[in-house]
């Protein structure tokens, strides 16, 4: 893997900050847990939550953007089988549903329990390096695995995506229906997919658009949920809602409001409106190739920092 390289700049001289791992993997684990949501946009639920039966302890648990379970499991220096470990208490997943969502229950509420989505659980494994085998090996194993490498200079930590693999999971499934759509016999509500496929040509071609420019940038990975498509680094940095009726791609982005000049129709503050996927941030909507445009640097913005 390529070495993230810091230098100190003082009167026009650099001079190279010398890179380290921490002394304790413990002290890593303690400072991502105390920050998850900030620096991986991760929910945190629990520290050492131990599996019983299958012999272990996992380093954190929590729940992501999209409602995903997440297992993060923690190496101080090079990969040490950090990935097969997390791939171990996954199959504690599987079979503790009912246990993990009481722990959601407990700690994010009632909502955030009944709107896990169990379609895809994910892993992050974060180690001081990982190895050019571990990237190809887990493209190989079918399972949504993130590899994040970190590096400590002096008072600053880095985090950097090594890989993502996106898993074979079902398509996803965040909501279950409440007692009063199945008594009813009410719809299940559409998919984003579905909004999309009922569009307008011209709308799909618009987000064919979208969608490329989302893409074009470095280790983005899209991820289809039940209302939205997210596109994401570590974090998610953008999602899309389609909407026929208008006509319009609904983008939310992760930037602070108060550093965007908005403009009205095509831009708007949404902290505090409890939007899926990202927390506040901006959302623009896109009608056309020049509003698409218009929205370039936004979204350019946006990834830079996921």
């Amino acid at each position: 893997m390529g070495k993230l390289k810091a230098f100190r700049v003082i009167g026009g001289r650099v001079t190279e900050i010398p890179g380290s791992s921490v002394a304790l993997e413990r002290q890593l684990q303690s400072l991502i847990e105390g920050n998850m949501e900030a620096m991986l946009g991760i929910r945190f639920l629990a520290s050492e939550y131990a599996t019983g039966r299958h012999r272990g302890r996992i380093d954190s648990l929590g729940l992501d953007e999209n409602g995903t379970p997440v297992i993060v499991e923690y190496k101080r220096s090079r990969d040490q089988n950090v990935v097969n470990q997390a791939l171990s208490y996954l199959s504690w997943l599987h079979d503790h549903h009912h246990e993990f969502e009481s722990l959601v229950t407990e700690k994010l509420g009632t909502e955030a329990a009944e709107a896990v989505d169990w379609s895809n659980p994910r892993l992050v494994c974060i180690a001081g390096d990982f190895t050019h085998h571990d990237t190809v090996a887990i493209e190989m194993i079918g399972r949504r695995i993130d590899l994040v490498s970190y590096r400590v200079f002096d008072d600053v930590l880095t985090l950097q995506l090594v890989a993502s693999v996106p898993g074979t999971g079902a398509a996803s499934v965040r909501a279950k229906p409440s007692f009063a759509t199945v008594t009813s016999g009410a719809a299940a509500p559409k998919s984003v997919q579905q909004y999309l496929n009922e569009s307008p040509q011209d709308l799909q071609d618009l987000f064919a658009d979208l969608d490329k420019v989302l893409l074009s940038h470095e280790d983005v990975q899209r991820e289809s949920q039940l209302h939205y498509i997210a596109y994401r680094r570590i974090k998610n940095v953008a999602t899309v809602r389609v909407q026929p009726r208008n006509r319009a791609l609904v983008v939310n982005l992760r930037l602070d409001p108060d550093t965007v000049k908005l403009e009205e129709g095509f831009s708007r503050d949404v902290r505090g409106l409890g939007c899926l996927g990202i927390k506040g941030g901006v959302e623009v909507r896109i009608r056309s190739r020049e509003d698409l445009e218009r929205a370039g640097d936004l979204i350019w913005r946006s990834i830079e920092q996921g």
